[in-house]
């Protein structure tokens, strides 16, 4: 049986471990205990192949020169999918509709920062580069309450999603539909709709990040907007795949995405779902 190096133990490990059992795939956890090991002798299992390169850069430079396998999504391409500006110019560039977005790499003074604000219609969302579960996504909408958000950038640039020091200026889309969409192999498998829950909205919420309260119901996606993904994980050629899609009325952009997203439900893919990933880890091992 193919053994699978799997980095993580949350609700992606626990979902994959049967499914891919049934096709020939062990999946195994690889994760030092509490995070510390000796590398003189790190006692990691034997695996054929990995699912996702460590969230930790530095440590899984070290589990990778131990495990000395393919990855079905490598550094490279955690790397890339990490840098939200770095992944929006590769899409820009392709013809991929994103938001409008400027990105801020400090030290910058404050006229520097109003100056490229005036560029957008307010309210400004102000985002870290590399964020995650919108963590210090932050929504303006004058000037001072920018330079504000801005101020605290500057105090935090030690944490670990602005550790780069660097920020993103984005258009707000109100009223925008917020979309999950899983690719495996650069091909549609399914799709969520990330919905707040009643009076939300009321309340002053607009993130619609699951880990933030909203609700991921699995949704029939319309065919431009499985394209419109598909054609983003081909300009970023990154197998293992989540876009986020923001629609509106007249237009829909892709927002972000994630090369280490976690598996769902399965009543939530397409059928075939877990044989077409099964076939990626084959093909990545056999690579």
């Amino acid at each position: 049986m193919l053994r699978l190096a799997v980095t993580t133990q949350a609700e992606t490990f626990e979902r994959m471990q049967a499914p891919l059992a049934d096709r020939g795939i062990e999946a195994v956890g690889v994760q030092p205990e509490e995070r510390i090991f000796s590398l003189a002798d790190p006692d990691l299992p034997d695996v054929d192949v990995g699912f996702v390169y460590p969230s930790r850069i530095m440590e899984g430079g070290v589990v990778d020169a131990v495990l000395d396998v393919p990855w079905v999504n490598g550094r490279e391409s955690v790397l890339r999918s990490r840098n939200k500006a770095d992944v929006l110019a590769r899409l820009s560039d392709a013809g991929v509709a994103v938001p409008e977005t400027t990105l801020v790499s400090n030290p910058v003074d404050d006229d520097v920062v109003a100056a490229a604000a005036e560029h957008f219609d307010p309210p400004v969302v102000v985002k870290p580069n590399s964020t995650t579960r919108g963590t210090g996504v932050a929504k303006v909408v004058d000037l001072d309450s920018l330079l504000g958000v801005t101020d605290y950038l500057d105090l935090v640039h030690d944490y670990r999603a602005t550790g780069d020091r660097s920020y993103l200026l984005q258009e707000y889309l109100p009223d925008a539909r917020d979309y999950r969409v899983m690719l495996v192999d650069g091909e549609y498998v399914g799709a969520v709709e990330r919905r707040l829950p009643g009076g939300a909205r009321e309340r002053g919420q607009w993130k619609h990040n699951v880990h933030r309260g909203a609700a991921a119901e699995s949704v029939d996606l319309d065919p431009e907007l499985r394209d419109l993904a598909e054609r983003a994980a081909a300009v970023l050629d990154i197998d293992y795949l989540g876009v986020d899609l923001l629609v509106t009325e007249d237009r829909a952009v892709v927002n972000e995405t994630n090369a280490r997203p976690t598996i769902d439900s399965a009543t939530k893919y397409e059928d075939g779902f877990w044989g077409r990933l099964a076939e990626l880890i084959r093909t990545t091992a056999g690579e």
